[in-house]
C-alpha cells in the first residue's frame, strides 16, 4: 500500500523529494489513464503519490526580462486565455481534451509525461521552450529538446521537480498547427505538424518546423530550416523538392492501433508540403 502525499509549500515538497522517491501528481490527466486499474478499483501507483496541484506558488503565469513564465501547475485553460500566450499554443490548447480537462491539465504534466503525440509538445519545441526544474539545494534550466531524451523519458532526477517553463514572446508573422486525429479535439493525435515562420521585406528571418507521433520524440530539424534562413520566400517552391526529401529521410513513424507507418509518413509530408507552399503565396 502507498502513502499519498500532500505539501502545502514548495519548499516542503522539494524536502520530502529529497527523502523518497514520489511520483509527482498534478492534473493527473495523463497520468491517471495510465495508472488506471480495469478492476474499477483506486489506480496502481508503485511509489507514493505527491500531489503538488495545491502549490499555488507555482500557479501564474506572468512576463519578466520579454520571456512569459508559466508555473507548473497552472492549468491549460489560464494559458489559453492569458493574453500573452503565444498563438501557436493557443491554437494547439485549443485542440486539445475538452474544456473540463483543459481546467485540471497543465503544461508541465504533458511535458513530463514526454509522449511522442504529446500536443503541447510541438508547440512547445517550435518555441525553443525551456524547462526549469528545483530540487532542495538547486535550479537547474535545461531546453525542452535536451529534457525529453526518449519516448516518456526525460532528464528529471528523482529528486526534483519541474516548477516552471519559460517561453518567448512571439514574434512571429505566421504560424500553422494541424492536428490529424479521430476528432478534433479529445483525441490523440495520429500526426501533429507546427509551423512558425518571420517574415520581412518578403525575406524569410526565421523559420520553424516541428512533427509529432512520427518519431521517439518531437521532430526538429535545425539543420534543414537554417537552409531557408535569409532566402526570399519566392525561392522556397525550387527547395521544396530537396526540403521535403530531408524531412522524409528523419521521418520515422511507428504502426499502432491508432495508425500505421505509411500514413503517418504521408500526412506529415503532405502538411509540410502545404505550409510550405502557404509561404510563398
Amino acid at each position: 500500500m502507498v502513502e499519498a502525499r500532500i505539501p502545502h509549500s514548495l519548499q516542503e515538497a522539494l524536502i520530502l523529494m529529497s527523502q523518497a522517491t514520489y511520483t509527482i501528481v498534478n492534473g493527473a490527466t495523463d497520468l491517471l489513464v495510465q495508472k488506471r486499474s480495469w478492476s474499477g478499483t483506486i489506480p496502481k501507483f508503485s511509489q507514493p503519490p505527491l500531489y503538488i496541484r495545491g502549490l499555488k506558488e507555482l500557479d501564474y503565469i506572468c512576463e519578466r526580462s520579454g520571456m512569459l513564465e508559466i508555473g507548473a501547475t497552472t492549468s491549460l485553460e489560464t494559458i489559453l486565455h492569458h493574453p500573452k500566450t503565444p498563438k501557436i499554443l493557443q491554437h494547439i490548447i485549443l485542440t486539445m481534451a475538452s474544456p473540463a480537462i483543459r481546467h485540471q491539465a497543465t503544461l508541465s504534466g504533458n511535458i513530463q509525461n514526454a509522449s511522442p503525440a504529446g500536443d503541447s509538445l510541438v508547440g512547445l519545441y517550435l518555441l525553443d521552450a525551456s524547462i526549469v526544474l528545483h530540487n532542495r539545494h538547486h535550479e537547474r534550466v535545461i531546453s525542452i529538446q535536451d529534457f525529453i531524451v526518449d519516448v516518456r523519458k526525460t532528464m528529471r532526477e528523482a529528486d526534483e521537480l519541474i516548477t516552471k517553463v519559460v517561453l518567448p514572446i512571439d514574434k512571429f508573422s505566421q504560424c500553422a498547427y494541424t492536428k490529424v486525429g479521430p476528432r478534433k479535439t479529445d483525441a490523440i493525435a495520429k500526426v501533429a505538424f507546427g509551423g512558425l515562420i518571420d517574415i520581412e521585406n518578403d525575406r524569410i528571418r526565421d523559420i520553424r518546423i516541428a512533427f509529432g507521433a512520427v518519431y521517439k520524440t518531437v521532430l526538429r530539424s535545425r539543420k534543414i530550416e537554417e537552409s531557408l534562413m535569409g532566402k526570399d520566400r519566392s525561392a522556397v517552391p525550387e527547395m521544396k523538392h530537396v526540403l521535403l526529401e530531408g524531412y522524409a529521410s528523419l521521418i520515422q513513424p511507428i504502426d499502432d492501433q491508432r495508425s500505421n507507418r505509411w500514413y503517418r509518413k504521408t500526412t506529415a509530408l503532405n502538411l509540410l508540403e502545404a505550409f510550405l507552399d502557404s509561404i510563398s503565396r
